[in-house]
């Protein structure tokens, strides 16, 4: 797309947002906070991310505590986020990743860093995504950056601002140049909204109102309803082709072990007979020494009796 027709869409989603939502009041929050309180908030409607952190705050002793907390236990906690179970386990690599590299949760030395340099430890940091690095850098760090999640990738998909390669990257160019830095606040907590409810309701006549009216031709892009009962018999082909496959794999490796153990059957025979041979062999050998020795001890009594004789007719002469 030329990027002139892509910063005139994003110009006309701004405006458009601006008719349907008011943006969020930003609360004061460490660099640490700000970046946690983005685990709670990507994808999520703000009172259901307030009610997440707010939680966190009071069940908790410290940061640390939510640290060594199995995400399961976290998962409770993140219960009315839609993603729930990847947003904690965002947060809690997060704070354990930030643990490890300096052992202790305070990040306020960012704010005096180069902002790049900032970014690049924030981005280094395992748990971190696109849009809780940019929420913080927008907040906190005086950084014009537009936070996206999946539902901001998707609105930016729907409405036509990028294509199915760049929506597969999470990438949106052009973004920040097309909307100045004093108005980058408002613009993505606006947009952070629609967002949040096309990802809670992708079905909501008003979500597909406001799309629409951004871009009237958008709807092959919407979500589609997906047929239930099509599903199901999709599922069950699916189901039925995986157990003859595991059928076909069982009576293969039956015939196999049977191979195997009609191997190891005449493998046995072979050998019992070899070890027969064997014995056979030994004993025709020692019937033939045997034999040898009868014989030999034969003709040594021969021998001696031939002496004998022999003896007493010297003594007769």
């Amino acid at each position: 797309m030329a990027t002139s027709n892509r910063a005139a869409i994003i110009t006309k989603i701004h405006r458009v947002l601006k008719k349907h939502y008011r943006p969020v009041t930003r609360i004061s929050r460490s660099v640490i906070e700000d970046l946690l309180y983005a685990c709670c908030l990507e994808d999520a409607g703000v009172e259901a991310a307030n009610d997440c952190f707010a939680r966190l705050q009071e069940l908790f002793f410290d940061w640390n505590e939510v640290r060594v907390t199995t995400v399961r236990e976290l998962g409770e906690i993140f219960r009315d986020i839609p993603n729930a179970t990847a947003n904690a386990l965002n947060l809690k690599n997060t704070l354990q990743s930030v643990f490890e590299s300096q052992y202790s949760f305070d990040l306020e030395h960012l704010k005096k860093q180069n902002l790049g340099e900032a970014m690049e430890l924030l981005e280094s940091y395992k748990g971190t995504t696109q849009f809780t690095s940019a929420y913080v850098a927008q907040t906190n760090l005086g950084g014009h950056s537009i936070p996206l999640g999946k539902g901001g990738i998707d609105v930016m998909y729907i409405v036509g601002v990028i294509d199915e390669k760049e929506a597969s990257d999470g990438t949106v160019r052009g973004l920040e140049r097309a909307i100045p830095k004093a108005d980058g606040i408002e613009f993505g907590s606006i947009l952070h909204q629609l967002a949040a409810d096309l990802v809670a309701s992708p079905f909501s006549q008003k979500v597909r109102t406001i799309l629409q009216e951004i871009d009237p031709n958008c709807k092959s892009r919407l979500p589609k309803r997906v047929d239930k009962r099509k599903q199901a018999a999709e599922r069950k082909k699916k189901q039925e082709e995986e157990r003859k496959q595991r059928a076909v794999e069982a009576a293969a490796a039956k015939k196999k072990a049977e191979a195997v153990a009609r191997a190891a059957t005449e493998k046995k025979v072979a050998a019992k007979k070899a070890a027969a041979k064997k014995v056979a062999a030994k004993k025709v050998a020692a019937k033939e020494v045997a034999a040898k020795e009868v014989a030999a001890k034969e003709v040594a009594a021969k021998k001696v009796a031939a002496k004998k004789v022999a003896a007493k007719k010297v003594a007769a002469k």
